[in-house]
């Protein structure tokens, strides 16, 4: 393969990398993040499982409520980022399967048209949370707010870069961010579970990709494993918190692409059963083919 050919090709596959990034469904810790819920009558538990029932709108009031409450904490404005992003996520249908069931398709995928508004309430939403991050490691390099909202913005940001905009290089550049804030904050709590969503996401891609072009990501500082990436994810979906959910809606994907339905179909059955205001699940496991799994539910 010629070296201009590995750099088309790694344009292309690098846009996987959103496939799990994202922070965004945006969007992290059960303990590591310290987000003293304790001192809040809100709580950022509600506002996303809202979110994962795809009411949006009380997802915002809740995410609203909790800046007012604690205005200096950069959690409140990277949780309703993620909402933003969930929200056209959702308009869009990016994150049904078929989008991601082989290269071919992932490949294939159009830019899409996102609303200009949402976009400007999502990045007004990152500038605020990355402030009030920036501002709080000047005073403690190991604020876990702040290391924590730093991921999410970053993984956010590639989400909305290679999913929405097809921005796929600029997604990676993200990727990498979001990576190197989660091991960050790893490193002041390594029970922050939900941060193992970000390197998981990197592992993966990176180890799923063709040696040449693993090669060259390797060489911008990307280092990949595909059954570690799965491990991260696999964690991420057992104990984490805030993300927990997402890390099972990503790890499904990950199996559809790994030709393995039934544990992708177990994934889809407990998110329906947790969130059933969702359509996507029911919509997800009738591609799979449900008849076995509903045989002798209620």
């Amino acid at each position: 393969m010629r070296l201009k050919d590995m750099a088309l090709a790694l344009k292309s596959r690098v846009g996987q990398a959103i496939l799990l990034c994202g922070a965004s469904l945006a969007c992290l810790c059960q303990r590591a993040a310290a987000v003293d819920t304790s001192a809040s009558s809100v709580s950022l538990d509600h506002g996303f499982s809202l979110l994962y029932n795809l009411d949006f709108a009380q997802a915002h009031q809740v995410f609203l409520a909790f800046q007012q409450e604690q205005p200096d904490n950069p959690m409140g404005p990277a949780c309703d980022a993620a909402g933003f992003l969930f929200s056209e996520f959702n308009r869009l249908g990016v994150l049904e399967s078929q989008f991601f069931a082989d290269d071919k398709t992932f490949d294939a995928r159009k830019q899409l048209a996102p609303d200009s508004a949402v976009r400007d309430h999502f990045n007004a939403a990152l500038d605020h949370a990355e402030s009030l991050s920036r501002s709080r490691l000047t005073e403690s390099p190991k604020d876990r707010d702040a290391l924590f909202a730093l991921t999410m913005s970053s993984g956010l940001k590639a989400d909305y870069a290679g999913m929405i905009e097809k921005r796929n290089l600029a997604s990676l550049h993200y990727t990498k961010e979001a990576t190197a804030w989660a091991e960050q904050l790893l490193a002041v709590d390594p029970d922050c579970y939900d941060a193992h969503l970000a390197t998981g996401v990197s592992q993966y891609i990176t180890g799923s990709m063709a040696m040449p072009i693993r090669w060259l990501v390797r060489l911008g500082g990307v280092s990949g494993d595909k059954q570690k990436g799965i491990s991260e994810l696999q964690l991420t979906a057992q104990r984490g918190h805030y993300f927990g959910p997402f890390a099972r809606i990503l790890l499904a994907i990950a199996y559809v692409r790994e030709k393995d339905k039934p544990r992708a179909r177990e994934l889809l059955v407990s998110l329906q059963d947790e969130f059933p205001q969702n359509p996507l699940f029911t919509q997800e496991i009738a591609r799979l083919g449900n008849q076995p799994l509903f045989a002798n539910r209620p």
